[in-house]
């Protein structure tokens, strides 16, 4: 064991881009001080936040006939497991009797079809969107209990959803801005859950689809759920990645500062059929490492649609 720290020491104090490092082991270098100084840190915790989801129509069926329910998230299921949180937007109902559809704006899904989420352990899903309710209450009842029944949360009907790890709290709320609404309701929940957990992720389904900016509104509601308290804002529905930006939020009751909150105006698809077009095949997964309640790291992960309905995340 102390030959191992002592060469991991040394290792870690060599420059491969020195010209004093023979150049046959900087390589070996640059590979061996990843490991050494970039892996996480044990009191590290990551969330990473995706776009879109949808299981049904013909990513249902294409993954029926692949004869494997995992089929949409085989090329970024292994980085997607190293998060400790991984939150998502369900764009469809998960019902028993639920046929196989090719078209239509009606969508569902078979309950088999969740083995993408539990397989990959995306544990967290957002039901506050235009599609909850495709399949009626029931639809809605039956979705929340096969959820349930995997073990994975849910947030957007009015709830929130408090994950703790290593530490820190981190909870979890969504609503639907294009239904007619209680948003004074919404905004009490934003306010209370502020107090309750160190990190507040609000999911946003708004905008418009298609538009590869945020509307004027987008950007108000954003501000509004800032001053009552989120941290993150994750924003769905227009299926075309937006732009971000950080927005500062009044200072602490003791008069210290706060650090800017991070709003994603959409992420576009991390899983859809929309294979019609380049913006709607490509998304944004946003990895964050928190170290309690400070934000340490935030990462950009672009992902893209090759394959039918199954994203790969593109090399830099």
């Amino acid at each position: 064991m102390g030959y191992v720290v002592v060469f991991s020491v040394y290792i870690a104090s060599l420059d491969p881009e020195s010209e004093t490092t023979p150049l046959n082991i900087r390589k070996f270098v640059t590979t061996i001080q990843d490991k050494i100084l970039n892996r996480p840190k044990d009191d590290e915790v990551t969330l990473i936040l995706g776009g879109d989801v949808m299981l049904g129509r013909t990513v249902m069926t294409k993954s029926l006939d692949e004869g494997n329910t995992n089929y949409p998230f085989e090329k970024v299921g292994e980085k997607i497991k190293e998060a400790d949180l991984v939150y998502v937007n369900l764009e469809n109902p998960i019902i028993d009797n639920c046929q196989r559809h090719y078209e239509g704006l009606i969508f569902c899904a078979l309950p088999s079809m969740l083995d993408g989420l539990t397989n990959n352990e995306i544990n967290i899903v957002n039901l506050a969107n235009n599609h909850t309710l495709n399949y009626g209450q029931s639809g809605l009842d039956e979705t929340v209990k096969h959820l349930t029944e995997r073990n994975i949360s849910y947030a957007g009907l009015g709830n929130l959803t408090v994950k703790e790890v290593k530490g820190t709290k981190f909870g979890f709320v969504g609503y639907d801005f294009l239904k007619d609404e209680d948003y004074e309701k919404f905004k009490g929940l934003v306010e209370r859950s502020d107090e309750l957990v160190d990190v507040l992720v609000v999911a946003a389904h708004w905008g418009a689809e298609y538009a590869a900016e945020p509307n004027k509104y987008q950007k108000s509601w954003a501000k509004d759920l800032v001053d009552l308290g989120a941290d993150v804002i994750v924003g769905h529905h227009p299926h075309w990645v937006q732009s971000s930006e950080k927005i500062d939020r009044p200072a602490k009751s003791d008069g210290s500062d706060r650090a800017p909150a991070l709003v994603y105006y959409s992420l576009g698809n991390l899983v859809f059929d929309q294979m019609w077009s380049t913006k709607t095949r490509e998304g944004l997964v946003m990895k964050l490492t928190f170290k309690g309640k400070e934000l340490v790291k935030e990462e950009e992960l672009p992902i893209y649609m090759d394959n039918w309905a199954q994203p790969e995340f593109v090399e830099e």
